[in-house]
C-alpha cells in the first residue's frame, strides 16, 4: 500500500483536534474534557484516512 502526504489544511485540522484532546485531558475544559479520548481518536483517524486516500 502506498501512502500519500495529506493536504496541509486537513493535517492542520487533525493536529488541532488531537491537541485539543490532549490538552483537555490535562486541563479541565468545560464541555470538552469529557470527550478528550474521542478527540484524540478522531484526530488520528483523520490523519490515517488522509494518508491512505489519494487527493485528501
Amino acid at each position: 500500500m502506498r501512502t500519500n502526504a495529506p493536504k496541509f489544511a486537513l493535517w492542520l485540522i487533525a493536529v488541532i483536534i488531537g491537541a485539543l484532546g490532549i490538552l483537555s485531558a490535562l486541563v479541565p475544559i468545560a464541555g470538552v474534557s469529557v470527550y478528550a479520548f474521542w478527540l484524540v481518536t478522531i484526530g488520528f483517524v483523520i490523519l490515517a484516512v488522509s494518508t491512505t486516500l489519494k487527493g485528501l
